[in-house]
């Protein structure tokens, strides 16, 4: 090993009486599985603070994974917040790992997650804090490797020279192969570049520093990422998945924290992957395939669960919850079981319709806080350009569903700046809104109206990567305020609220999310003036990325507006989540004759080209026609 290990929190303690919540920085954690005797080292960071990273099910499921291995001790950490971050620097006092506070930089191996574009400058404050070089080819034979996974790899180019390997896709049994792969040539006594070289053939594994960026073909300004001469590398990583979903725990989460987290409950994965085919959206995409787990594993999983960490609520998560085969059926048991406890069982969103509200009343209770429904545009035929597949019909009855059960309070997801939109759709947004309240007034008991809230919450349309509307342009962003405000003046009705995304951030999410190697410096640059935690509102400064751009003489609204021709090479298709381009040009297609697509889980094949590229297939355990 490169350190001897070391426990130097005696080091950090002084300045927890000087920061906000010091219970972010406090190991012993009931639950945590670490093995500090273990010869190969890793160390799990979530780019954001300790409330924030802990829940995140990802972590979990590879921080146990990596744990159950022989040999192998795998602790976390997170990035400290501003005021930590600022007593450690001038304490001289590096990031350490959380459970043996132990320096991370003495780790064999570093793994943050990317669960966003938003965290790019804070993979740069963690890997600074720990002392680690920001650039993989700075980095000498004594520094960890650091590798990327999680939810958004697929443009991993903007960041990849911060990194030497990326996990794309499911990383339970990737993250293990890698892990056994990296320890077989350190103790063979490789160099890091022949252990890089020996990842690439890990399959799921981007190494960047075996690819380079060309402009030989048809392209972007941004470029296309292709293997270096002379190396055995693929021309297009595919990302992992678990054909066998069923057989892997249900139950991610054994540590309980000392502090409230954001998601603090228990939460137990009941399905991975959703075939709804909403064309903006990159998880419903690169989740595929679909795959469930059974009523008896679940219910099970609950009672376990429940059992090693004392919560008094659980969270039925997925991507689409309310779309498991026997969602009526796990309910109805989970509630059965949990009479008399105490404890509460949530699922994270309704479906649009009857069945949705059904199952929200399944988990509520008494206790009836408010529903979320997410139209995503105004009118039908918006709906229909980006395959919603639901009418206002759909939301009329559900809300009437909602409201006559007992709920006051609803909130409406909407975007803004979706291809095709026009100011009617727009308005046509407030009207909805306006029609959800009118069905709340008619159907609430005049003694009752008080409490009616209905709510609207507006997004910003961010092109992605490997979903249909890739090729698009973002709104430019005084034109996204210019219809904020139209939509403002368009809800007559002071019991709506109208919340609308910050602008600005989407404006730099759209640039993360459709650049290439070349944004590497601009997001370093950002770093340099004080960008960090640029997902919190309070914190993100858009000045910090335009000082960055113009001293690179990049365009930031250049970079997000542009939209690119349909047959030239893409910065992110040397990593792929398995679909095929020729689907991708078909739906793009089919949304600009505002034709929808069926779910393939409820009806025929939409020939994706998902499950036969990865050797994989949807695993339903009931019937969802």
């Amino acid at each position: 090993m490169r350190y001897v290990y070391e426990d130097r929190f005696s080091e950090l303690e002084p300045l927890l009486a000087r920061v906000e919540k010091p219970s972010r920085y406090i190991d012993h954690e009931w639950g945590t599985k670490a093995k500090a005797e273990a010869a190969y080292r890793a160390c799990l960071i979530y780019p954001d603070v300790y409330e924030v990273g802990l829940p995140n099910q990802g972590l979990a499921i590879l921080y146990a994974a990596l744990n159950r291995e022989e040999g192998i001790s795998c602790e976390r950490a997170y990035v400290p917040w501003v005021d930590m971050a600022d007593a450690m620097r001038a304490a001289h006092v590096p990031l350490l790992s959380l459970e043996g506070a132990a320096p991370v930089a003495s780790f064999d191996v570093v793994g943050f997650h990317i669960p966003h574009e938003m965290a790019a400058t804070n993979y740069l404050e963690a890997l600074d804090l720990a002392g680690i070089p920001l650039l993989a080819a700075n980095r000498s034979e004594d520094d960890p490797l650091v590798i990327g996974g999680g939810p958004s790899v697929y443009n991993p180019e903007p960041i990849a020279p911060f990194f030497d390997a990326f996990l794309i896709g499911e990383g339970e049994e990737s993250l293990v192969e890698v892990v056994r792969a990296h320890e077989r040539m350190r103790d063979a006594g490789a160099s890091r570049a022949e252990a890089l070289r020996s990842l690439s053939q890990v399959p799921g594994t981007y190494v960047p520093a075996l690819y380079e960026v060309r402009f030989d073909e048809p392209c972007t300004r941004h470029g296309f990422t292709a293997p270096c001469a002379g190396e055995a590398v693929p021309d297009v990583v595919y990302k992992r998945v678990v054909r066998d979903f069923g057989a892997t725990d249900p139950v991610s989460q054994s540590i309980v924290p000392f502090t409230e987290l954001v998601h603090d409950r228990l939460s137990i994965e009941i399905l991975r992957g959703c075939a709804r085919g909403c064309r903006f959206c990159q998880a419903g995409i690169t989740y595929r395939p679909v795959r469930e787990r059974t009523p008896d594993q679940i219910v099970a999983a609950v009672s376990r669960g429940l059992a090693a960490t004392g919560y008094d609520e659980v969270s039925l998560t997925s991507l689409s919850t309310t779309d498991h085969s026997c969602c009526s059926e796990i309910l109805r048991r989970l509630n059965r079981g949990l009479e008399g406890t105490g404890v509460s069982v949530s699922i994270p969103s309704q479906r649009l319709d009857a069945f949705g509200v059904d199952m929200a009343l399944e988990v509520a209770g008494e206790k009836k806080g408010g529903l979320t429904f997410a139209p995503e545009a105004g009118s039908q035929r918006l709906r229909d350009i980006i395959n919603k597949n639901v009418t206002e019909d759909d939301l009329d009855r559900a809300c009437r569903a909602a409201f006559e059960a007992g709920w006051r309070r609803v909130k409406l997801y909407f975007m803004m700046g979706l291809p095709g939109e026009r100011d009617e759709d727009i308005v046509a947004i407030a009207e909805l809104a306006e029609r959800v309240l009118s069905i709340a007034r008619e159907v609430v008991p005049k003694g009752q109206r008080g409490g009616i809230q209905v709510s609207v919450s507006v997004s910003v349309f961010i092109p992605k990567a490997h979903t249909p509307f890739q090729w698009c342009g973002q709104l430019d962003d005084a034109e996204v305020r210019r219809r904020q405000k139209l939509l403002l003046e368009s809800v007559h009705d002071r019991a709506i609220r109208v919340h609308c995304h910050d602008a600005s951030t989407s404006l730099i999410e759209a640039v993360l999310s459709r650049g290439g190697r070349d944004l590497a410096p601009l997001i370093m640059g950002a770093w340099r003036r004080g960008a960090r935690f640029d997902a919190w509102s309070d914190q993100f400064s858009l000045e910090r990325w335009e000082a960055a751009a113009a001293e690179l003489g990049i365009d930031l609204r250049k970079v997000a507006e542009e939209e690119f021709p349909l047959d030239v090479r893409l910065p992110w298709e040397h990593v792929s989540p398995g679909v095929s381009r020729g689907f991708l040009l078909r739906e793009w297609r089919r949304a600009l004759a505002g034709t929808t697509t069926d779910d393939c889980t409820r009806n025929s094949c939409t020939g994706c080209g998902i499950c036969p590229t990865l050797g994989a297939e949807n695993v339903l355990v009931g019937d969802r026609s």
